[in-house]
């Protein structure tokens, strides 16, 4: 059976330069980089060595004795949301009470500390994304001078589409010079052509396993304006690691392998986006031509090409996954964070897809990794399914 792994949004394999980088960190780096003696030393330089590829992946300049802006490493991309929204919100008296704006599509990390935030007295408006496009007359409505912190994702993790976070950020500055800008960039790091340092968001979260990396590492990218006015303060208290933002011993080898991958990632960068988008427009010409029936959910703005949400006709998305995976074939219903829950797609819903049609659609994402013969695959996997999963309705 061949096997196509077309699910890269929820987690993608690890690259082999990770993979190298992490063996050697493993067998020869075991101290504690916060350890003064040689062995935490060398440590604290594989850390280091890691948090530069990275700021340099980011188009950001190095980090050095003087840091112009932080990367402040997590657990996970989750772990980094949380920190930029409950550390910027509770960093000053004077940000209590104040308006928490975010999209209504953005990931459960961001809408559920929101919500967090709002029963401790934080106002909170969620802007909602028509065909994937911010609301921005809504957006401008809800903006107010008491607004303290704005967060929009850069890529949706289930349509692909695009935020428009410069015009995003510009509305909120107008309103509110010391409003702080948070982007959850995590599916689009790497895999879109401009730098996210390029970004005007003053906290930007980027995860590791999202771009060949391992699991259990994330990064918020912090700048300096923000660090001046000690606009964010940490939520996780203990050694002070992390320049005091994020305690607890470092994941020395993750980190290492995050670093690696952003180096090799950030090299090939240019020819893994035009494959996503002959992949993209390959997909799209043998879905028009084999499944008819089936919709491609282009979202009306810009939207990246490696991401694509396709609904079913009449068939629930958990039913084909099952399908789709005895074939060898392995895409998502949406977030891998929240497909488990069993509640409808909030981002499909306010993409505006009715429930039904939501509970049909499937999420396929590609990585560096896949060819045109993952989507053949896939196709003709689809047709199989559909195929046969109608016939089984008909006999009910």
């Amino acid at each position: 059976m061949t096997l196509s792994y077309l699910d890269n949004s929820a987690t993608t394999p690890l690259c082999p330069a990770a993979a190298e980088k992490m063996k050697a960190v493993m067998e020869q780096t075991f101290g504690n980089p916060s350890s003064l003696h040689t062995l935490g030393m060398e440590a604290e330089k594989a850390v280091s060595e890691a948090r530069d590829k990275i700021f340099t992946a980011l188009g950001a300049k190095k980090a050095g004795k003087v840091k112009p802006q932080m990367l402040v490493f997590t657990a996970s991309g989750t772990e980094a949301n949380n920190l930029a929204l409950i550390g910027a919100a509770t960093a000053k008296e004077r940000r209590r009470g104040g308006k928490i704006i975010v999209g209504e599509t953005e990931h459960p990390s961001v809408t559920e500390t929101a919500k967090f935030l709002e029963t401790i007295g934080y106002k909170v408006a969620f802007i909602p994304s028509p065909r994937g496009v911010w609301d921005m007359e809504k957006y401008k409505a809800e903006l107010t001078a008491d607004t303290i912190l704005v967060s929009a994702m850069l890529v949706n993790n289930e349509t692909g589409a695009i935020n428009d976070i410069a015009a995003i950020a510009a509305l909120a500055k107008a309103k509110n010079p010391e409003v702080l800008v948070h982007c959850d960039a995590v599916q689009g790091f790497l895999k879109l052509s401009e730098p996210l340092a390029s970004l005007p968001a003053d906290l930007i979260t980027v995860s590791s396993h999202k771009i060949g990396g391992p699991k259990g590492v994330g990064a918020l990218f912090v700048r300096e304006k923000v660090l001046q006015t000690k606009s964010l303060v940490p939520h996780i208290h203990g050694g002070g690691q992390e320049s005091g933002m994020r305690s607890g011993t470092e994941n020395t080898i993750g980190i290492a392998g995050f670093g690696a991958a952003a180096e090799y990632e950030s090299k090939t960068l240019s020819t893994t986006l035009e494959n996503f988008k002959n992949l993209r427009a390959y997909a799209e010409k043998l879905i028009s031509e084999k499944l008819p029936d089936v919709r491609v959910n282009t979202p009306a703005g810009k939207y990246a090409p490696h991401i694509m949400s396709l609904t079913l006709p009449g068939v629930r998305s958990e039913t084909m996954l099952h399908f789709l995976s005895r074939s060898g074939v392995f895409v998502s219903s949406g977030s891998a964070c929240s497909s488990n829950s069993g509640h409808k797609s909030h981002v499909l819903l306010s993409f505006g897809l009715p429930e039904k049609e939501a509970d049909s659609t499937i999420r396929v994402s590609f990585g560096v990794q896949n060819t045109e013969a993952d989507v053949d695959n896939l196709v003709n996997s689809l047709a199989q399914g559909l195929a046969t999963l109608a016939r089984r309705t008909k006999q009910r």
